[in-house]
């Protein structure tokens, strides 16, 4: 309630009203003062074993937050369990004009159109090799530049899988966001067939005879029981490691009538209205795949009830962004509390 009475109407009063400033604003002052925050203090003790991976507890900060892994430190030392960091492309890009990004308070919603915004690859790659990661896992979401053809996305994500290797300990593979032009059809299974391949091949390859790093798909809420039945056959064929549910959505169900003039704003929403749509699809993909495929889900988490209701469709992890940029640090303590109860 502090967060919402006072510091989030201050941080939208010194930033002209403008959500992309308040966010840029919040990163930055996380940048400079994360590194001084000790490690863990924040964080609720839950450790899993997803991926192969040693995770300290299910809450994890989804892409988009961090896109440019400028405030690393400070998510650990705000209690995420583990990172992701993106979507980031093989060339630097600007992103869309602005304004880009909306808040619906009363909807509990975020409209963004921000179109990967991103340094590149290579310069997360050499801010890593420099800074180090974050100490808990590292996921990494790659997705396509805008000005790359869709015959030359292949090659888009496999630059970025090769330069972003060393660092990620799992890489989120992003043909779902509705903000640049022709990505959803990635996911049509032709498309994703061949894109999956090669990055299988190139990750066997760069793993040397060890383990390779994970790579997960994220997919779109919008997709129909049938286009996702494929999507995760053609996933299960090439070996993909879990999947990412879900993406923003380009539906506008659940934004209350206050707010509807906001709502024609192009873009994907998320939050609250995603909450039941999320679910259902990470119990899709659960009962699809006969739960042999470890599932993060992501999408209208609000509070603890929320990420229950992921975990109990069949999630083994779960990602907060909208909740985390609207209500605060506070909510990843109070989920992770809720899902350490749970077990």
């Amino acid at each position: 309630m502090f967060f919402d009475k006072i510091v989030r109407p201050a941080l939208y009063r010194l930033s002209y009203h403008d959500p992309e400033l308040v966010h840029e604003r919040t990163i930055g002052v996380l940048a400079r003062f994360g590194k001084l925050a000790p490690r863990g203090v924040l964080r609720v003790n839950d450790p899993v074993t997803v991926l192969g991976l040693r995770f300290p507890n299910r809450v994890g900060l989804a892409a988009g937050m961090d896109k440019n892994g400028r405030a690393l430190p400070a998510w650990a030392a705000l209690g995420f369990g583990f990172v992701e960091v993106g979507t980031v492309t093989r060339l630097a890009q600007p992103g869309n004009p602005k304004p880009r990004l909306f808040t619906l308070p009363t909807s509990d919603a975020i409209i963004n159109r921000m179109g990967f915004n991103n340094d590149g690859a290579a310069a997360l790659a050499a801010k890593l090799a420099r800074d180090g990661k974050p100490g808990v896992p590292l996921g990494i979401s790659i997705g396509k530049s805008k000005v790359t053809p869709l015959e030359e996305a292949v090659e888009d994500y496999r630059f970025s899988l090769r330069a972003l290797h060393p660092y990620a300990d799992y890489f989120a593979i992003n043909v779902s966001s509705p903000n640049t032009p022709g990505l959803r059809q990635l996911q049509d299974r032709t498309a994703l067939a061949e894109l999956l391949g090669e990055l299988r091949s190139t990750s066997l390859e760069l793993a040397g005879g060890a383990s390779p790093t994970p790579v997960l798909v994220k997919v779109a809420p919008d997709l129909t029981d049938d286009a996702l039945a494929e999507l995760l056959e053609v996933a299960l064929e090439h070996g993909v490691a879990g999947i990412i549910a879900t993406n923003t959505t380009l539906s506008r169900d659940g934004v209350t009538p206050a707010e509807s003039g906001l709502a024609g704003q192009a873009g994907g929403l998320s939050g609250r209205p995603l909450t039941t749509r999320a679910a259902e699809v990470v119990r899709f993909v659960h009962d699809h795949t006969g739960g042999n495929l470890p599932i993060i889900g992501v999408g209208g988490i609000l509070g603890p009830d929320d990420a229950i209701r992921l975990v109990d469709a069949g999630a083994s992890l779960v990602q907060l962004y909208t909740g985390f940029a609207l209500h605060g640090p506070g909510l990843v303590r109070r989920v992770s509390r809720g899902l350490a109860a749970r077990r």
